[in-house]
């Protein structure tokens, strides 16, 4: 019995032996075949990578061919400002610009409306400077550029904040004259498309009358007591811009010696095929023997002259052709080295800040800035006998010290109670949460969060109250990464030229298009509802376009600092960049969109789906997505699909590596889809890829 039992054991052991060696067996067989497999599919695309970078690069030269057309329109631009003669100075021109500031300090006595009037002419300069600053490649900018721009628009903001305390002052010289007949106090609203002033005076001194509401709105101050009864005036002056906030610094101009550089080179090669030219006709030319010269009849000394020019303007064409070629050569590496820097993150953390201390790389200033100012009330003009006589002090406009500086015996907040103050958001500013309240503070130069108490916010009413402890400028602020990461996005051809980037956030869906060198807010929800924004339906370059969806709140655009404050799938930036320019290089013709394996794979991967896309109408049931995996040198197709149970980086059967995106989906790509993608427009390309890199979708969602 034990002997079956023990022969039965051995019997098994045997069959389980023999089974474990064919299935090793034929592991081992499976893996060699796999091996060999990957192996003739690495040699063969080895084989014509040279083939196929050469392609990329002839589809890419769109990119430094943009280039040279945004040159030409800063140039043609500067020109149509010339010849125009408006009388309104060239923010690029030093001279101008302190012409302009000059007179304009000169101009006594403008009422607050002139003021307003004259600061859209500041304000468009102002947009202009701080435009060339962004707009100039770096590689075209000098230190003392940048230096004469931030100066120009520093003095233009200054200015422009003075003159509106000198109207602020002449406003208040006439309050008796414009007392309200009721409460007999002076209450003026003056409204701009970019400034809103409220400003009251308290001429009755009446210390019941502690509530001051400005007709026809919610917006007000709850002063106390002892100040009800002093002469002062209260400004609330709303500038729908920001002009407190410090520039924030450019970065150092590339050091790429671009003009000299192209110089030297195409120098050489001319050089070079000169002097080929050169002896290749001194060996044509016949010897000379040496007892004498040779005759030669004039018919034929008129055509060697003729050949001879002939073949001096073929060299010349060689030579511009070698010469454009060099210069695009060289401008193309410039445009890539100025794609890469707006992708890399920044090393070095931000200084700490303070408790209290607003970091403004994490937070964003909105809807303008409210200064709340509580002021001297200047002597009032006295009619005598049909004149205006009035009082004007040396020092202008004085700022009412409340509290007093020296209040070391008294209790502050008990002596002297905050203010309240009631305010109301900019109609074209979203909020995603309430908003927080800062005060500026003059002596740090940054925003601070005390001294601000009781903070209440009515969404529907859009109506912020708190409690103020000192005067001055008030801001509202928004985290700047609220929208980051992202959940999905989605970029999709639309027509010839033209595509639909979508960006799904936590709190809101953002449509963007982009035709030729535009970009236009086709829209946006919140809550899964559509929202009004009037930046709906306006064109604007990719630049300009950026800077109007974050002063309105819908950041969706990571800088070098965003990964110390959002928890990222950060990819190596030259992987991500040679991602984005293929993609933008597809686009015209091929839809893509968020994986979520993107997180599965390595740092120096990316993975994406894919679709050729001819029709304008978008896919109502789930389209037949390809997935993509890319290294920036290798591309290919994944066994998996996006509704797989687990990850791998398995090749798809029957199909091959490639070494661009381009080659990859030529693949599977039709005929028309190919055409798409040679015809499309170079500054539509550059305006794709402009907002891909501006957005970083493959690190950030």
């Amino acid at each position: 019995m034990l002997q079956e039992e023990e022969e039965r054991r051995l019997k098994e052991e045997e069959e389980a032996r023999l089974k474990y060696e064919k299935e090793e067996m034929e592991r081992l067989e499976t893996q060699r075949v796999e091996r060999e497999k990957w192996q003739q599919l690495e040699a063969k695309d080895l084989g014509r990578r040279k083939e196929e970078l050469e392609e990329l690069y002839l589809l890419e030269v769109c990119y430094p061919e943009a280039e040279k057309l945004k040159r030409e329109n800063r140039l043609l631009s500067q020109w149509k400002h010339y010849i125009r003669c408006d009388g309104s100075p060239d923010p690029s021109v030093l001279q101008e610009m302190n012409t302009f500031i000059s007179l304009w300090k000169e101009e006594k006595n403008e009422t607050f409306e002139e003021v307003i009037e004259k600061s859209k002419l500041v304000l468009n300069l102002i947009e202009k400077l701080k435009l060339i600053l962004l707009e100039t490649p770096r590689y075209d900018l000098q230190d003392k550029n940048v230096k004469q721009y931030q100066g120009s628009i520093q003095e233009l903001q200054e200015l422009l904040h003075y003159k509106f305390n000198v109207a602020t002052e002449i406003l208040l010289r006439q309050a008796s004259t414009l007392a309200d007949l009721d409460s007999g106090n002076m209450e003026k609203i003056i409204q701009d498309e970019n400034v809103t002033l409220y400003v009251w005076a308290n001429l009755k001194k009446n210390p019941r009358y502690k509530s001051i509401k400005f007709s026809g709105t919610d917006i007000g101050f709850e002063i106390p007591r002892m100040l009800a009864t002093c002469d002062i005036a209260l400004r609330l002056l709303h500038t729908h811009y920001d002009h407190v906030t410090p520039l924030f610094p450019v970065p150092r101009p590339l050091k790429v010696e671009q003009t000299s550089t192209v110089t030297k080179d195409v120098k050489d090669q001319v050089k070079n095929i000169a002097e080929e030219a050169i002896s290749k006709e001194y060996q044509e030319e016949p010897k000379q023997p040496e007892n004498g010269s040779i005759t030669v009849p004039e018919e034929v000394q008129v055509e060697e002259e003729g050949d001879a020019e002939l073949q001096m303007h073929s060299v010349e064409e060689v030579l511009e052709a070698i010469k454009f070629k060099v210069e695009m050569k060289l401008l193309s590496d410039t445009v890539t080295a100025a794609q890469l820097l707006l992708i890399e993150n920044c090393y070095e953390k931000p200084e700490l800040f303070g408790k209290n201390e607003v970091d403004l790389l994490q937070f964003t200033t909105l809807g303008g800035v409210y200064h709340v100012n509580l002021l001297e009330l200047p002597p009032q003009c006295k009619p005598v006998k049909g004149w205006m006589i009035v009082e004007i002090l040396k020092d202008g406009l004085q700022k009412y010290m409340y509290p007093p500086e020296t209040t070391e015996d008294l209790e502050t907040e008990n002596t002297f109670p905050p203010i309240e103050v009631t305010l109301k958001v900019h109609e074209n500013v979203i909020f995603f949460e309430d908003p927080m309240v800062a005060r500026w503070d003059p002596e740090g130069k940054l925003w601070r969060t005390d001294g601000i108490r009781r903070v209440t916010y009515n969404s529907e009413e859009r109506l912020i109250t708190f409690n103020l402890e000192t005067f001055g400028p008030v801001t509202l602020i928004q985290d700047t990464h609220i929208n980051m990461p992202y959940q999905s996005w989605e970029l999709r051809p639309l027509d010839v030229n033209k595509v639909l980037l979508t960006v799904t956030t936590v709190f809101t869906e953002i449509q963007i298009q982009i035709k030729e060198n535009l970009c236009m807010l086709a829209s946006i929800k919140l809550k899964h509802k559509e929202h009004f924004s009037v930046l709906k339906g306006k064109w604007m370059t990719p630049i300009p376009f950026i800077i109007a969806l974050k002063e309105v709140g819908l950041n969706i655009f990571p800088t070098g600092h965003s990964h110390f404050y959002v928890v990222i799938n950060n990819k190596v930036p030259l992987v991500e960049l040679k991602a984005y320019r293929q993609m933008a290089l597809l686009s015209s013709a091929f839809a893509f969109s968020w994986s979520r394996w993107n997180v599965r794979c390595d740092s120096n991967k990316v993975i994406f789906q894919v679709k050729e896309h001819l029709n304008q109408e978008p896919d109502t049931e789930y389209p037949n997505w390809t997935l993509l995996m890319f290294s920036g040198d290798r591309a290919q197709r994944l066994k998996i699909n996006e509704y797989s149970e687990t990850f791998s980086e398995a090749l798809k059967d029957e199909t091959e590596f490639h070494s661009t995106l381009y080659h990859m989906v030529k693949d599977f790509a039709s005929g028309e889809a190919i055409e798409k993608i040679r015809g499309s427009n170079c500054q539509f390309i550059d305006s794709v890829c402009h907002m891909l890199l501006s957005t970083r979708l493959l690190s950030y969602s």
